[in-house]
């Protein structure tokens, strides 16, 4: 929470001694607007992170069963995990330095740099650093979701519809389907086998390179650019 904190007050800073705006340039008006933006990327994300886990489920030849350990007070613990990690990540990512770089180098060099960006941190927080073809596939994938991400940024003037496509992805992810950090919640696999050679392809195929294509054409055909204030 101090981490949510300080991320908050330095781009409140940032954007006050750079832009003279406060946080709220961020997009976080008018409120039943931005709300309906996160929860349509939630539920886009989300329904995407399904379909994939279940894909993966099917070329297994695994099953998944209800954590029966598992309880309310457990997974709403485990999403507030999910909302700190997700929006500091959005605020240091599609936040104030976004919209200050947009405002200062044009929209498309600013998603670039911003997705640029998002792809090398992932090399860090999955570890895999130093693992070429690792490091590759990671750029990619979160490089890739992190343009669309950050377009969605600039399209909609807003942090709102990002962090519900992050955050959809995120808690199915983590908290659903059990693959995150935080070990065993709501769903955990049962039975079948590892993943072959072809079939880690192909996984990644799905996960790290077609779903961050669908979301970019949703971000491209379906979100209207929002006129500047």
């Amino acid at each position: 929470m101090i981490g949510i904190l300080v991320a908050i007050a330095v781009s409140w800073l940032l954007l006050y001694v750079i832009e003279k705006e406060s946080i709220l340039a961020l997009g976080f008006l008018p409120a039943l607007k931005r709300v309906k933006q996160f929860l349509v990327g939630f539920i886009i994300t989300a329904t995407l992170c399904v379909l994939v886990q279940y894909f993966e489920a099917y070329l297994c030849s695994y099953g998944w069963a209800m954590n029966k350990g598992i309880t309310a007070g457990v997974v709403l613990k485990s999403f507030w995990w999910d909302v700190k990690s997700v929006l500091t990540e959005e605020l240091v990512f599609r936040g104030a330095l976004l919209y200050i770089f947009i405002k200062k180098i044009g929209s498309g060099k600013a998603v670039l740099f911003s997705a640029i960006a998002f792809g090398v941190y992932h090399w860090f927080s999955y570890g895999v650093l130093g693992d070429v073809m690792g490091m590759a596939f990671v750029f990619i994938g979160t490089g890739l979701m992190g343009y669309a991400w950050a377009w969605a940024f600039s399209k909609t003037k807003s942090m709102m519809l990002p962090f519900g496509l992050h955050l959809g992805w995120n808690f199915v992810y983590n908290t659903i389907f059990s693959k995150g950090p935080l070990g065993e919640l709501v769903l955990v696999a049962k039975g079948g086998h590892g993943l072959t050679d072809w079939v880690s392809l192909l996984n990644f195929l799905t996960g790290l390179l077609i779903v961050p294509i669908l979301v970019l054409l949703y971000v491209k055909f379906f979100v209207q650019t929002e006129p500047e204030n």
